[in-house]
């Protein structure tokens, strides 16, 4: 990724984190964090990685976001006036942390059961 599409990912990061925090008022919109934006080569696509903590909402959330997304887009082109084009953006749900959590789970019950069942070694038998 070039210097110049870092910094357009990063502008758009930090504009949609503050829109969807302060300005979207979709009552369906619950707790929302950008945790990044992929930018195309040409600026002419962002992906915008949103993470929902609470699981019972993600569905109405991203359909919250998708409905704002035409105001999310006003808003950069407004902040990024030195664009030519303002990228279209894809809000995609990122569910890496969810993934992230459950290998942790998993860690933790397997040394819970090592603690619980130690196995003999060699010298007991």
């Amino acid at each position: 990724m070039s210097k110049r599409t870092q910094q357009v990912s990063d502008e758009i990061q930090r504009i949609i984190s503050e829109v969807i925090q302060y300005e979207v008022k979709d009552p369906r919109v619950g707790f929302a964090t950008v945790v990044g934006v992929d930018v195309s080569a040409d600026l002419q696509n962002a992906t915008v990685l949103i993470s929902v903590m609470d699981e019972a909402q993600r569905k109405d959330t991203m359909e919250g976001l998708e409905r704002a997304k035409g105001f999310m887009r006003r808003r950069v082109a407004q902040e990024l006036r030195h664009l030519r084009a303002v990228p279209e953006l894809h809000l995609k749900l990122d569910t890496s942390l969810d993934y992230s959590m459950r290998i942790d789970e998993l860690l933790r019950q397997v040394e819970q059961e090592r603690r619980e069942n130690p196995t003999p070694t060699g010298d007991e038998a």
